[in-house]
């Protein structure tokens, strides 16, 4: 979900939020990679095929592009597709193929415009001159598509080399909505939006400081680890926060909102008028949300 483009991530919080869909979607996504790579093999309905190639060529690369060696593969191989999909869109199949086949069992079917649009045992019914604008058209937005996305993923075509918009091994937290209740405890909204999900962050320690910089609350490893489950509203039931054995932990693209419960009187948005609440995680890189009072 971090790093997906045009939207895409707001689908995919959608079927996570939504069980039912994002397991009729695994299954129909999957079934309609099945079809299509037998379909590419066989030479049969090619150029439908191709075409169902190239939007889930699109897709893949839209969300699997960032998290590095975990899914650039992903990516690489989307990439790849999509010229191969355009490629077969545009000349067809060959002579081997079931198109072929078919149509010399149904000669009658050369005369049919859906079966020379949809296979590929013919060329497609166009002028010399509208074909070959067409196919330019087609190589131009392929190749556009391809360098651009690698572009803005990783670089090296305008721009140096860079690690992407988001890291795909140095994890980040987003931190959103922070308020201090009149109980004294702070509540905000936490997106691990960075990072590799092969290891989870941890939040070793938490602290409400005031605009000096003076700890109005710190909350050690040990009160983060020991939160109760009411303290953290979870946005998802898969990559989650939850108390850690030696901190707060969280999955990558997890999402939730966390309260910290006060534990003592002195941060009182009325007596100390705290400014930010600072999250600092085992490998000692902080992050912070200015607070105020609710």
């Amino acid at each position: 979900m971090p790093g997906a483009l045009l939207g895409t991530d707001h689908i995919i919080a959608f079927l996570l939020h939504h069980f039912y869909l994002l397991y009729a979607s695994l299954i129909l996504f999957s079934a309609a990679e099945l079809i299509t790579g037998l379909c590419l093999m066989a030479g049969f309905l090619t150029r439908a095929a191709a075409l169902v190639s190239i939007g889930l060529s699109v897709v893949l690369m839209l969300t699997f592009g960032w998290q590095g060696a975990t899914c650039i593969d992903e990516w690489t191989m989307a990439a790849c597709n999509l010229a191969i999909g355009a490629t077969l869109m545009l000349g067809g199949s060959g002579a081997f193929s079931l198109d072929s086949a078919l149509l010399a069992r149904k000669p009658a079917l050369a005369e049919r415009g859906w079966f020379r649009w949809i296979s590929g045992a013919l060329p497609l019914p166009m002028r010399s001159g509208i074909f070959q604008k067409f196919a330019l058209a087609v190589f131009a937005a392929t190749v556009i598509f391809n360098v651009a996305t690698y572009n803005y993923y990783r670089g090296s075509v305008v721009t140096p080399f860079h690690g992407g918009p988001v890291s795909p091994s140095e994890h980040h937290l987003s931190l959103t909505d922070g308020v201090v209740l009149p109980s004294g405890a702070v509540r905000f909204h936490a997106y691990l939006d960075g990072g590799t999900p092969a290891a989870p962050l941890d939040v070793m320690r938490a602290a409400l400081k005031s605009h000096d910089g003076s700890v109005l609350e710190l909350w050690d490893g040990t009160a983060l680890s020991h939160l109760p489950a009411s303290a953290i509203s979870n946005e998802f039931a898969y990559d989650r926060f939850a108390p850690g054995q030696f901190g707060l932990r969280a999955q990558m693209g997890a999402m939730a909102t966390i309260k910290l419960p006060a534990i003592s009187a002195a941060a009182t948005i009325g007596n100390h008028r705290p400014a930010k609440l600072e999250l600092r995680t085992v490998n000692g890189k902080a992050f912070n949300i200015a607070v105020s009072a609710e």
